[in-house]
């Protein structure tokens, strides 16, 4: 007998429909083989569902077995295949009805006894289904919520390999799973750091106000104990709301890295992601041999902070240039090439010296000038080519330390990033219209066509900043970066021009340019 189960792969960020095809006769003698370039894991499954099929009181038929995925051309990964095999078997020995299955999506791994265990992946699933116009979804119960919000598909979740075929046989009336996206929005969205913890450092509050709101990466350079990472970890609760379509997005990839909490249905908070130094290139962008997103795609619509920046390998830096410019990672194998999201906002700290204290008043540096330079170098100038604010970061003094006065919250310096991020997506609308898919939503993303547009300067700042460019030697992409940064400025003033006021702030963001760091 022939039955076909309808399954999916995951490619990338999305998943493709995948045809079980289960044939089953008695001639010659028992075999269980599958085809449809399967990988280790699948391969494994017919023990698997064997051994389940026995143990919950089915009898595993002693037959030739063949499993067929289709298209057999796209590779199989994962123990994802376990359900729709057994599923696909029962229905070829006639335990349940083909009509029953026609129209459903089935996907989850199984154990011995016969409980099905979650999977990666189900929130593409879920979308693929209900693209595909399918009946429903079949899950775990653990990625039931993750693929529910996912609205137009029915979304059926078990515990158990007996209590599908009793849902396929009729005898078991399991409604489809519901959630309530805003609900869960609001639930997920609560962050526990407050701006307002940071004592002191006003100054640098202020860059990163600016940075969030102009999506413009940053570099922060001080001492040990100065705060640097404090003030990272606090960068996500001043970006703007996550909308619906990001926040599906994010979820995405964290369910396919596996990373995913059992349970959680969406993830609402800026993702913020702080690697340690001795990661790997193919963490940081991602690939393997079954490629997988990295650290930079992980962090996609929110933070990437890469503590002690001169410590990371030169490759693993020089790698990221790609992301930052583009928005994306590309990850090319001989068979296939998969893209993964990489919209990022790159917050870097250093020290200033390798031991950390060079220019801090209260502490004498041990280094020489070489040793100061080498470690400088281990930066390159293309990375720091696509930074746009570098800001110093002092020690904070104990009168400050010791104030009990609070900090200004997250929520107000949020509510002036998104009015600031409002003009700016109304701005670039026209612009978009004309470009097709390479879309702009932000200052930092800004080319030379919208420069000229946009950041027309009043003949007060013109004069500051070509006094600025002349006496301290900026170059011409600290020229540009300035441009950036003060048209951010401008638009958390409220301002429609770029006043003299704006470009003197910018130019105070470029530290390293006037060689203050």
């Amino acid at each position: 007998m022939l039955s076909k189960i309808l399954s999916a792969s995951l490619i990338g960020i999305d998943a493709h429909t995948v045809e079980v095809e289960v044939d089953i006769t008695s001639k010659g003698l028992p075999h269980f083989s599958t085809v449809g370039l399967p990988d280790a894991a699948v391969k494994e499954s017919k023990d698997r569902v064997r051994a389940a099929l026995k143990n919950t009181g089915f009898n595993f038929p002693l037959k030739q077995i063949t499993i067929n995925l289709a298209p057999a051309d796209i590779k199989k990964e994962g123990s994802a295949f376990d359900l729709p095999i057994a599923i696909g078997i029962a229905a070829a020995e006639g335990v349940i009805e083909h009509q029953a299955i026609e129209g459903y999506m089935i996907s989850g791994e199984l154990s011995l006894d016969g409980k099905v265990k979650p999977i990666r992946g189900a929130l593409s699933m879920a979308i693929k289904a209900r693209n595909d116009n399918l009946r429903g979804i079949i899950l775990p119960k653990e990625n039931a919520k993750e693929a529910a919000v996912v609205k137009g598909i029915n979304v059926y979740a078990f515990e158990s390999l007996p209590s599908i075929i009793e849902f396929f046989r009729g005898s078991n009336g399991v409604k489809p799973t519901e959630v309530d996206i805003s609900s869960v929005m609001k639930e997920n969205s609560f962050y526990h750091d407050d701006f307002s913890d940071v004592k002191g450092q006003e100054h640098i509050k202020r860059a990163l106000e600016v940075a969030a709101a102009g999506g413009h990466n940053i570099l922060m350079i001080g001492p040990p104990g100065s705060g640097k990472t404090m003030l990272a970890k606090r960068i996500p609760t001043i970006l703007p709301d996550m909308t619906f379509e990001e926040a599906l997005q994010t979820t995405k990839i964290h369910s396919i890295a596996g990373i995913l909490k059992h349970g959680q249905s969406l993830i609402a908070r800026r993702p913020f992601r702080s690697p340690h130094h001795t990661l790997s290139d193919v963490a940081m962008v991602g690939g393997g041999q079954i490629p997988k997103p990295g650290e930079v795609s992980l962090a996609n619509n929110g933070v990437l902070f890469l503590d002690e920046l001169p410590e990371f390998k030169r490759n693993v830096l020089e790698v990221l240039r790609q992301p930052i410019e583009d928005g994306s990672v590309t990850i090319s194998r001989a068979i296939s090439s998969i893209t993964y999201p990489a919209s990022i906002m790159l917050v870097c700290a250093m020290n200033p010296c390798p031991c950390g204290y060079l220019g801090d008043p209260k502490h004498q540096c041990t280094c020489s000038p070489s040793q100061v330079h080498r470690y400088k170098q281990k930066v390159s100038g293309p990375l720091l080519d696509r930074i746009d604010i570098h800001v110093e970061v002092p020690a904070v003094p104990y009168k400050e330390l010791s104030n009990d006065l609070c900090g200004e919250h997250s929520t107000s310096i949020r509510s002036r990033v998104q009015d600031a991020k409002a003009i700016q997506i109304e701005r670039f609308n026209h612009d978009n219209s004309k470009s097709g898919s390479d879309k702009i939503y932000s200052n930092a993303k800004m080319r030379s066509k919208q420069l000229k547009k946009h950041c027309v300067l009043k003949p007060e700042a013109q004069n500051i900043l070509e006094t600025a460019m002349h006496k301290l030697g900026l170059s011409a992409r600290a020229y540009t970066r300035i441009l950036k940064v003060s048209r951010t400025i401008a638009d958390l003033a409220q301002s429609e021009h770029i006043n003299a006021e704006h470009i003197s702030e910018a130019i105070q963001y470029r530290s390293l340019d006037r060689g203050l760091a």
